[in-house]
């Protein structure tokens, strides 16, 4: 279905929790926006700091806020709220600590207007120390404009942000969609049941979306050497799998084991030198959980991170730590060195370590 001559409401929620610094940033970004009608819903997730109180003084001096507030029930719950009162026949979120360049939104409005496109979504810049930098794999991701079902675009699962998309509402309703509550990293979820239900999907190479990494480790994508973050990663990591395998494509599932689930991995292996009994159980839990019939080292991890990652499949705990430190004391690639089977990375083991396969430490052929 085409717009008419009317532009669509477009509306956006904002979960807002303790980012009394940023929020008027990001709330000043919203107004900027170039596309009209808009409407920002922001949820106020009970946040202790002055976040609400700001929020408040915004709506009333500008008619296109509303400001919802709530007791702490977390990210999930918060943006759910704010779908339920959004008006817009397009749907999209901000998280209250970035900001949105003023095209962004008008430039995937855009893209909506496609015949049965369903979402749009665009590449991102993280922001961090004041550089402004595009992530490789964005960039590789929508290095062009494409409308596609997902059985042509796989890879693109593995962008699962909730905040550089814009839905068609009647989408989103149709299928049922909601953000997971109580559990972080709820953006895979709820991103892999859209690009997997969408009939088609724009993917726009334009940078819509500037996401703040915080210096000061307090957000909740900076705290993986707990146990409840790992839990939770694996929980979301799993809820995600369930919906691709039930979509019943074996080429999108093996896309979406191989490069897109196990695409994030390696900042967990690198808390293993160190790492609490329980958090290794875990760790070890879910990889032969998730990958135990197929092995990591099928997957689209770097080398080392390959090694390691079979090393975690078979409970050798003190050899990946091996690994994992020897990695963080030499940057960049690792040695090699060819053999009558092919290339290999050359990392020592500690002495008496069992033998390591040959497929858990061959170079492929873009890799030598």
């Amino acid at each position: 279905m085409k717009f008419g001559r009317r532009a669509p409401l477009l509306s956006v929620v904002v979960p807002v929790y303790d980012v009394a610094d940023y929020l008027p940033a990001c709330l000043d970004s919203l107004l900027a926006q170039t596309y009209r009608p808009l409407e920002v819903v922001v949820v106020d997730d009970g946040s202790p700091d002055d976040s609400g109180a700001i929020a408040d003084a915004y709506a009333a001096r500008h008619p296109e806020i509303t400001v919802l507030h709530t007791g702490n029930y977390g990210l999930g719950a918060a943006r759910n709220t704010g779908v339920a009162h959004a008006r817009g026949a397009l749907l999209g979120f901000a998280d209250s600590d970035d900001v949105v360049p003023p095209e962004a939104y008008a430039v995937l409005a855009r893209a909506l207007r496609g015949r049965e496109v369903d979402l749009a979504t665009g590449s991102i810049v993280r922001w961090e120390d004041g550089a402004l930098v595009e992530p490789p794999w964005m960039r590789r991701l929508h290095h062009e404009r494409r409308t596609v079902r997902i059985e042509e675009h796989p890879e693109v699962l593995g962008d699962v942000f909730a905040w550089n998309k814009l839905y068609r509402r009647s989408f989103w309703d149709d299928h049922a969609l909601s953000w997971p509550e109580g559990v972080r990293y709820e953006d895979q979820p709820t991103t892999t049941r859209a690009f997997l239900a969408a009939r088609r999907f724009a993917v726009l190479p334009e940078v819509v979306y500037h996401w703040r990494i915080r210096s000061d480790g307090t957000s909740i994508t900076q705290q993986r050497s707990s146990v409840e973050d790992l839990r939770d990663r694996w929980r979301t990591k799993q809820m995600a799998l369930a919906s691709v395998e039930a979509h019943g494509s074996p080429e999108v599932t093996e896309v979406f084991r191989d490069r897109v689930l196990a695409g994030d991995l390696h900042r967990y292996f690198t808390e293993i030198p160190g790492c609490p009994d329980e958090w290794w159980a875990l760790l070890h839990e879910g990889v032969v959980a998730l990958w135990g019939n197929r092995s990591l080292v099928h997957s689209g991890l770097p080398p080392v991170h390959r090694l390691t990652g079979w090393l975690v499949e078979q409970g050798r705990r003190s050899d990946a730590a091996a690994v994992m430190t020897y990695a963080a004391r030499h940057p960049g690639p690792v040695p090699r060195h060819d053999t009558p089977a092919g290339a290999v990375i050359d990392v020592p083991l500690p002495d008496g370590a069992a033998p390591v396969p040959h497929e858990a430490v061959a170079l492929r052929a873009h890799e030598r």
